[in-house]
């Protein structure tokens, strides 16, 4: 087979991915920190990121949507990543468009200083929604979405930050779902947070799985072992191992992933 009909071939593969990673290098000036990147995440499903810190699983995830191009001197050396089998580093992708379809949720609810009803409505008003009625359905939608519209529907108007830290992450997953993304990217969503609220971001989570691909980095095993559908384990940079999360936590294939599952190191 010619390298362009193979080329093809796994172009076509990865169609069938909401994301298709491919062999990806990345750096941050003179020091690698991604080598050798390859994974597919399916549509639909939960993937967790685990690995101790500094591994590169947050840096693997900011390279999804392309974040990573706001900090100088970062950069892909090799590889590229597939959404829905088109290269989102390819001349023609609007990084804005990329943006939107690929939300992310940040380990620290970053709330704008407005009102509620402002923070979900403002990627609306950034797209030109003007419609009063259309804007206002969109804004319950999500905060239903998100499980917080019987909490807020009577405080709409009131302060983003007068809501407890479950509230504000919820809220800031209202934000990103009312642009519509087809994928949604969590970066340590409840590191901050308390057990019980914990506990309703991962049931909020677990409902979302049935209309968007959701990536989640997490350093809490049991909370990946709880939300996944599959896991890859990353140690310095690499990817050590990927398949279903039962199987990773119960019968892993790599003695590095089973150290790191059974807690000697981390």
């Amino acid at each position: 087979m010619t390298d362009s009909k193979k080329e093809k071939k796994k172009e076509k593969i990865s169609k069938q991915f909401a994301i298709s990673i491919q062999g990806v290098d990345f750096s941050y000036g003179e020091n690698q920190v991604l080598f050798d990147v390859n994974l597919d995440i399916p549509e639909k499903k939960v993937m967790a990121f685990i690995g101790p810190s500094g591994c590169g699983k947050s840096t693997l995830l900011r390279t999804i949507n392309r974040m990573n191009d706001l900090i100088d001197n970062s950069r892909i050396s090799k590889g590229k990543i597939l959404i829905q089998g088109t290269d989102i580093h390819d001349k023609s992708v609007d990084v804005i468009e990329l943006r939107k379809k690929v939300g992310m949720v940040f380990q620290k609810s970053n709330p704008f200083p407005k009102s509620i009803y402002q923070n979900v409505a403002y990627g609306l008003h950034i797209q030109g929604i003007k419609n009063k009625r259309v804007v206002d359905q969109k804004v319950e939608e999500s905060l239903t979405r998100a499980a917080l519209w019987e909490e807020v529907k009577d405080r709409l108007n009131e302060n983003a930050y007068g809501l407890s830290g479950g509230q504000q992450q919820r809220l800031c997953i209202a934000r990103t779902l009312a642009v519509e993304p087809e994928i949604i990217l969590m970066d340590e969503p409840c590191s901050a947070l308390d057990p019980v609220a914990t506990g309703r971001v991962e049931e909020l989570i677990l409902s979302l799985k049935e209309q968007y691909t959701i990536v989640v980095v997490t350093h809490n095993m049991q909370q990946a072992g709880r939300i996944s559908d599959e896991t890859a384990f990353f140690y310095l940079g690499k990817l050590i191992e990927c398949d279903q999360t039962k199987t990773i936590f119960l019968n892993p294939s790599k003695k590095q992933t089973e150290d790191y599952i059974s807690g000697k190191f981390g």
